[in-house]
């Protein structure tokens, strides 16, 4: 009885303490714990270094990122492709809509007006994901909105103010009432919906890119290099706006009236809905790509959306690009970095195929198979991920030599794959200029790439390879003969091999074997 008595008070003390304790603290501890995952940017992050004076750099106690799982599943996929495609497609400009700010004012007119006759034909989302498989692919970033606004998708949200280039006495902003949208055009057909509905066919991992700047939208004015600018954005250009270059870099000499409160007010009304119609009705999407910032004035607003984001699809990784340390991934762009990055944050370089993320004509400027699997293999050995960026043309197609240069990429990944998807970093990455490291998440196979042909032999002076164990070629089905002499692991390929001119060709050969890496002291 006595036994029964003090259980009881037991029960009922922890249940008192346990009242008492604030309801904030948990998620305070809670946030303690997450960031023992060490989940922030790099300082040096290019597009953390404006936004960083006024994103604080740990996010609020009611704020979590994307789950353990979710950074593995991340982690896993290692190769994508980046499709940039849009209206700038059909006069298959440069940099996508970036090109839009150079245009002349009658330009920027008939620009804007181009979405009366988008009719991409040619577009068929079952032929983009064989396409994909074909090409090892495993995740595809697509603009659902780029920075000119217009939507790839069917997004209720409207439109209700913007920029007339070339109304009487000058650009002046006048009323609309429309989506500008891929439902506004001849297509008259939801692209993101055909790609994501496809995707989950083929179980292929979804990536929507979305601008946080929108410069259709003149409710938008005159963030990030808004071709409307204000006498506050030329004057004090970072006091609302985050960024000193931001007047100069529009190349716009427009100059039009500070946004009002009201205004300001549904532009973030707008860019909250098309956020949530993309997490909404598209089933499970994997990543948001966010670019671009807002600026110090909206900040509060957009952290609540990226709060509200996170409860419709907890395990989606966001994209730092504006929100700093509330993202879960970043993508150095256009380069691999020298080394392995000292953060946990899980990252993916973003790289262009051709002079541009977006359709390129010439087929001189795409930079072949090789260029990727090179790439690949040095972003992956660092930890990393690698997405090579391409577009389709105005009528939906992509540009034969890039088909060609992807598919040469998968028939090299069909064979040397598992040393590249799903690996992780190896203790030591690389060993001269040539040679890269990958291991299996459990560490019992390690992988040496060579990027260039080692000859009859291939010596490495990092590994110690396990007594009595195979090492192979990948590709060739009989194990390589080796010897381990004076800390120096010597792989014979045999003459067979040596002989064939055609494998002497190849972008890289991938080497499996059980063993260790030397310590630093060791080598």
């Amino acid at each position: 009885m006595k036994n029964g008595y003090f259980l009881c008070m037991l029960i009922l003390l922890q249940l008192s303490v346990s009242a008492q304790v604030p309801a904030s603290s948990k998620p305070v501890n809670a946030r303690v714990v997450e960031q023992s995952r060490n989940i922030d940017l790099p300082a040096n992050d290019d597009h953390y270094l404006p936004v960083k004076t006024y994103v604080e750099q740990v996010p609020d106690p009611d704020y979590f990122h994307a789950s353990e799982a979710a950074y593995e599943d991340f982690n896993d996929m290692k190769f994508g492709i980046r499709i940039h495609w849009g209206i700038y497609s059909m006069w298959q400009l440069n940099h996508e809509s970036w090109a839009f700010l150079e245009l002349s004012n009658e330009k920027k007119q008939e620009y804007q007006n181009l979405y009366k006759s988008f009719n991409p034909v040619g577009f068929d989302a079952e032929e983009w994901m064989a396409f994909f498989e074909r090409s090892g692919i495993k995740c595809f970033a697509f603009t659902s909105k780029h920075h000119e606004g217009f939507s790839m998708f069917d997004t209720k949200a409207r439109v209700k103010s913007r920029a007339n280039y070339t109304a009487p006495g000058g650009p002046a902003i006048e009323d609309c009432d429309l989506a500008y949208s891929i439902m506004e055009t001849p297509f008259k057909r939801d692209i993101v919906k055909e790609l994501c509905d496809a995707a989950h066919k083929h179980k292929m991992r979804i990536d929507l890119y979305f601008s946080h700047p929108d410069w259709y939208d003149a409710d938008c004015r005159p963030y990030n290099f808004a071709p409307l600018q204000t006498e506050d954005s030329k004057i004090n250009p970072y006091t609302h706006y985050g960024d000193t270059t931001n007047y100069t870099a529009s190349f716009s000499k427009i100059i039009v009236a500070e946004p009002t409160d009201a205004e300001v007010k549904r532009m973030m009304a707008r860019h909250r809905q098309q956020l949530t119609e993309l997490l909404t009705n598209y089933g499970k999407i994997d990543m948001i790509c966010l670019d671009q910032y807002l600026g110090p004035r909206v900040w509060p607003e957009m952290k609540a959306t990226i709060k509200a984001l996170r409860k419709i699809q907890p395990d989606v990784m966001f994209r730092c690009r504006g929100i700093g340390n509330y993202g879960d991934y970043y993508t150095p762009e256009n380069f691999v970095p020298g080394n392995k990055e000292n953060t946990k944050m899980p990252w993916m370089t973003i790289d262009q195929l051709a002079s541009t993320f977006s359709y390129d004509s010439v087929a001189a400027n795409y930079k072949g198979s090789k260029y990727i699997i090179h790439n690949l293999i040095d972003a992956v050995s660092k930890g990393g991920s690698y997405m090579i960026g391409t577009g389709p043309d105005g009528n939906g197609r992509f540009h034969p030599t890039a088909i060609k240069q992807f598919e040469e990429t998968g028939a090299w990944l069909k064979i040397n794959g598992e040393g590249i998807y799903g690996s992780r970093a190896a203790a030591a990455w690389k060993e001269g200029d040539h040679l890269r490291y990958t291991t299996t998440k459990d560490k019992k196979y390690l992988y040496a790439f060579a990027m260039a042909w080692p000859g009859a032999t291939l010596q490495l002076k990092q590994v110690v390879p396990a007594k009595g164990k195979n090492i192979y070629l990948l590709g060739y089905p009989r194990p390589l003969t080796w010897t381990y002499k004076q800390g120096v692991l010597t792989i014979q390929l045999p003459t067979d091999l040596t002989a064939d001119s055609a494998l002497r060709q190849q972008a890289a050969w991938g080497f499996r074997m059980e063993g260790t890496q030397k310590s630093a002291n060791e080598q």
